[in-house]
């Protein structure tokens, strides 16, 4: 399977990065792969995740504090958010 990220992914991703960043370099890295390692998985076992919360996506958790969301559409999982665990998903709406 291919492994598309969304621009939301992928931005919140960077925003991991940049918060753990600041303040332990290794936190960062060790995060960072963890995050790379199972979205990597995704491409040989895309059912590896959980049912999600939002109908049609799964949920997988590389680490405590941080769960992926994404979607499996024909040929392609979809990365849609990577998000703290301590945060409301799914998001409330206005």
């Amino acid at each position: 399977m291919k492994i598309v990220w969304t621009p939301q992914a992928e931005q919140d991703r960077n925003a991991v990065w940049d918060y753990l960043v600041e303040y332990d370099v290794a936190a960062a890295l060790r995060i960072d792969q963890l995050i790379s390692d199972c979205v990597a998985r995704l491409a040989d076992f895309p059912t590896l995740g959980h049912v999600g919360a939002v109908p049609g996506t799964r949920e997988l958790t590389p680490h405590r504090s941080y769960r992926i969301v994404y979607e499996i559409a024909d040929d392609t999982v979809w990365i849609l958010v990577v998000i703290h665990t301590a945060r409301q998903w799914p998001p409330l709406l206005d």
